[in-house]
């Protein structure tokens, strides 16, 4: 299992959250990544290891491009990402109440991740 809490000297990253963060951070505005998308891209951890860093570490990133599978705004934080949808463009399913995102059209897969960067697959 992977360690999303401590790995190394004290008051560091540890490696996966940085990872995730990393990532996080090239999604690009109008996009989104599933929990399950990032371990996946990433190759390691899962779904609830990616949202236990998010939880300890993404206040920092553009949390709100990494969401649920089902397409939901993150509970607690529904008002702050529509604002941040809204500004970047990312698509929202129109009949969806309470409103979600539209996986089909705004979902990213990593592609255009320059090919030096520590985690580019172009």
């Amino acid at each position: 299992m992977t360690d999303v809490t401590q790995d190394g000297p004290e008051n560091a990253l540890p490696a996966f959250a940085e990872l995730v963060l990393d990532l996080t951070e090239r999604i690009p505005p109008g996009r989104v990544m599933t929990y399950g998308d990032v371990a996946e891209y990433l190759g390691q951890g899962g779904p609830r290891q990616v949202g236990r860093v998010m939880a300890l570490y993404g206040g920092s990133v553009p949390w709100w491009r990494v969401i649920r599978a089902d397409g939901r705004l993150l509970p607690g934080h529904e008002h702050r990402a529509l604002a941040h949808y809204g500004e970047e463009g990312t698509p929202l399913r129109e009949l969806a109440d309470p409103p979600r995102v539209d996986l089909r059209r705004a979902r990213w897969d990593g592609r255009g991740i320059p090919a030096n960067t520590p985690h580019g697959r172009d």
